[in-house]
């Protein structure tokens, strides 16, 4: 709004009516107006200080430091020789400065230099889109021992279209895994996203020749960023919350047990919230209007039967979601205007 009062031409008439309409004051209007459009302020140059080292003294300070005795020193060192020897130039702070001046302070080492990684943007209209995968551990029999669970996840349905528990966290394991489950549910080619965060396997050249073969487009998570990867890290935390979930296994078959009915029960009879307390499996298979259908027609005739315990409204099914996101972009000052 203010802006908008602001860009209005000086000579339309800034009336208390429009700023009241625009809820501005006039005051503040005229005053913000004339902080655009006044010029900047001149700076004075600051005079050099009386204290500062003349030209003549700088460049003895320089032959000094770029005497080959000091090639390899520090300002600091420099500075320490020189007084045990009864010389005194100038602070160690200057010598920093004059250094700095001839463009001489600089790393003489490598310095590792941290990659800037893109944030994942992931958008999943419907089932066999986006996969998520990752890995968690299962306790073993004995401290320090563990089975891993490999686990792949339809974000759009919630779907837990592959998994597997091994001994070992590895690629190849993986590849079989991932190829299975893309032939179980006829996924084409450059269709399917695969998202994952950057463990081994994950890094693996294995897994990314295999999904350059296969026509699947892979992402990663940033490091350290466990919301780039919320549904894999949410469905594990469903699984260990299970009551039924042991604080430990004594042996990988027992671990494939239990799997094997915890993903029955989570893909067929599991109501998720995030999917509009509809199965994984009902948005999957392309069920889920139907039921949303019958449940409306419940509540319908609820509503008719006691439409005064529905105060504000009449009642509808949770909704089901068109489409899910792994980090939606942010909105724009365009889009939100």
């Amino acid at each position: 709004m203010m802006a908008t009062a602001i860009a209005l031409p000086p000579g339309s008439g800034l009336t208390s009516a429009v700023c009241s309409a625009l809820s501005l004051s006039r005051a503040s209007v005229l005053r913000h107006r004339a902080a655009l459009t006044a010029p900047p302020p001149l700076r004075k140059a600051r005079p050099p200080s009386s204290r500062a080292l003349p030209e003549r003294e700088r460049d003895q300070v320089l032959h000094h430091l770029r005497e080959p005795r000091f090639a390899d020193q520090t300002p600091t060192e420099v500075f320490a020789t020189l007084l045990d020897e009864g010389t005194y130039l100038c602070s160690i702070r200057t010598m920093y400065r004059i250094l700095a001046a001839q463009g001489e302070v600089v790393e003489r080492r490598r310095q590792r230099t941290h990659p800037v990684y893109q944030k994942p943007e992931l958008l999943a209209e419907a089932p066999n889109q986006v996969w998520s995968w990752d890995i968690t551990k299962l306790m073993g029999p004995v401290k320090w021992s563990y089975f891993y669970l490999y686990v792949i996840l339809d974000i759009f349905s919630r779907r837990v279209v592959g998994w597997r528990v091994e001994h070992a966290e590895s690629a190849s394991q993986f590849k079989e895994l991932f190829i299975d489950a893309m032939e179980k549910h006829e996924v084409p080619r450059d269709q399917l996203t695969l998202h994952a965060d950057r463990g081994g396997p994950m890094k693996a050249k294995t897994t990314a020749l295999m999904l350059v073969d296969l026509g699947v487009l892979k992402s990663h998570s940033r490091p350290h960023t466990s919301n780039d990867n919320p549904f894999s890290e949410a469905h594990f935390k469903t699984l260990k919350y299970q009551p039924e979930f042991p604080k430990h296994f004594e042996t990988i078959e027992q671990a494939r047990a239990f799997c094997r009915r915890f993903f029955a029960w989570y893909n067929q009879d599991h109501h998720h919230a995030g999917i509009g307390l509809m199965t994984p499996d009902q948005i999957h298979f392309g069920q889920a209007q139907e039921i949303y259908a019958a449940r409306q027609a419940t509540l319908d005739a609820a509503y008719l039967t006691t439409p005064e315990r529905f105060v504000h409204k009449q009642p509808k099914p949770p909704q089901i979601p068109t489409a899910v996101w792994i980090n939606p972009p942010k909105p724009t000052e365009e889009t939100q205007a």
